[in-house]
């Protein structure tokens, strides 16, 4: 029943009942009559082939095709076997779809499909528990309306999701997720949720106990250098004792120099929305940070100044030149005496370019990466002698963060680096 029907077997056979309609119809001496009722009689078979093939795909529930015979059984046994063929495929993309059903259920996350209009295509349980949505409910629903947030309605018009969004959960307020929209497919896109609600916590205790714990020991610390300057005024300059006393009044002050740097990192990263409204005019600023570069470098130093007095930007002032007297302070301490160190304020293609740069003893490569960690230091006997506390460049970086720009390294051990950041073309004035 199902082998393949040859067109050799189909023209054979039309060509003997054409053959017999013409030795019937030569015999009757009617041949044209003969022929006429011959073509009737194969059009009719062929309609009702063809309402036996209608009913069968339209109404009949079974599966199996009716018997063919002639021209038309192969054209049965083809539809049937397509429909095998489909059916098999079908089966195999249900087991994927299932397969892939449970691997998203299985992820940490939530995940939502979107198709390029932003409606719901499908989500897991965890987007039902973390955003609060209903499956299959929602099917076809626009997410925004769904998620009814100002900053997610941003998130989805500026349509830039490189970086993630946070905001509190629709389903609880207390809780913190972190959204990320990724475009994969045809113009789809995967939106995947986080809980990080315990995240924030650890790093909210986190920040409050390094602000505490600085804010404690700035007092205790004052005390104990106000008594040992009373000691070794008292000392005699001969005293054996002067050597301690002299140590120790260097460890405080390396000590009071760190929690005060401590609370600076603390109160930047607090100062998570700063004004960037506001002027800062840069020619005063560096007016300041010369007087104090030359009173680090106490003539030890060759430092120069290439600054673009006109090039103003918008920010906060005092992140600012913390951030820049943190870059010159650690050239001059990194840098041997009678070292150059170059300072440069201009302006460039993408905005304002401020750089410090220095001959002193570089930076290997496998060290640039993690400079701006707390504490991070590359040489730390180095950094004792030098008084580095190793959050200069940390505070750097969180300052940069808030005027959207980051710390550029460029170092060769032996050499010299430079330090550099651009403040954007949109913050310029």
């Amino acid at each position: 029943m199902f082998d393949s029907y040859s067109g050799y077997r189909l023209f054979l056979r039309l060509a003997l009942f054409l053959l017999a309609c013409l030795l019937v119809g030569l015999a009757a001496g009617h041949l044209l009559l003969v022929l006429c009722i011959g073509m009737g009689i194969l059009l009719l078979w062929n309609y009702r082939q063809l309402i036996r093939l209608n009913h069968w795909l339209w109404k009949d529930r079974r599966l199996t095709p009716p018997q063919g015979s002639g021209s038309w059984e192969g054209v049965f046994n083809g539809i049937y076997r397509l429909q095998g063929k489909n059916r098999k495929r079908v089966s195999q993309l249900a087991g994927l779809l299932g397969r892939f059903r449970q691997g998203a259920e299985a992820l940490p996350d939530a995940a939502v499909v979107l198709d390029p209009a932003l409606n719901i295509i499908w989500c897991n349980k965890l987007a039902q528990l973390m955003l609060g949505l209903v499956w299959p409910q929602d099917n076809g629903q626009r997410v925004d309306n769904l998620i009814r947030h100002p900053d997610f309605s941003a998130y989805l018009k500026g349509g830039r999701f490189e970086e993630p969004l946070a905001l509190p959960s629709p389903v609880s307020e207390k809780r913190i997720v972190e959204i990320r929209i990724i475009a994969y497919g045809e113009q789809q896109m995967l939106l995947i949720a986080r809980d990080i609600t315990r995240v924030r916590q650890l790093e909210g205790m986190r920040k409050d106990f390094v602000a505490n714990v600085s804010h404690e020991l700035k007092t205790p610390l004052t005390v104990l250098q106000g008594y040992l300057e009373v000691m070794q005024s008292m000392a005699d300059e001969d005293d054996p004792n002067q050597r301690a006393l002299s140590l120790m009044q260097q460890q405080a002050s390396r000590m009071k120099s760190m929690v005060e740097q401590l609370l600076v990192l603390s109160r930047i990263e607090d100062s998570a929305e700063i004004n960037l409204e506001k002027v800062v005019d840069m020619q005063k600023m560096f007016a300041i940070l010369r007087s104090e570069a030359d009173a680090l470098a106490r003539d030890e130093y060759e430092i120069s100044f290439e600054l673009d007095p006109q090039l103003n930007i918008h920010g906060d002032e005092l992140q600012l030149r913390s951030a820049c007297s943190n870059l010159i302070s650690n050239a001059i301490r990194y840098t041997e005496p009678g070292g150059k160190i170059h300072i440069g304020w201009q302006r460039v293609a993408t905005g304002a370019r401020f750089s410090v740069t220095d001959s002193g003893i570089g930076i290997a490569q496998q060290h640039v990466a993690r400079l701006t960690e707390r504490f991070y230091r590359v040489d730390n006997a180095r950094s004792r002698q030098t008084g580095g506390s190793g959050l200069g460049l940390a505070i750097v970086k969180h300052a940069l963060n808030h005027h959207h720009s980051e710390l550029l390294i460029n170092s060769i051990p032996g050499k010299g680096s430079t330090f550099s950041f651009i403040i954007p073309q949109h913050l310029v004035v």
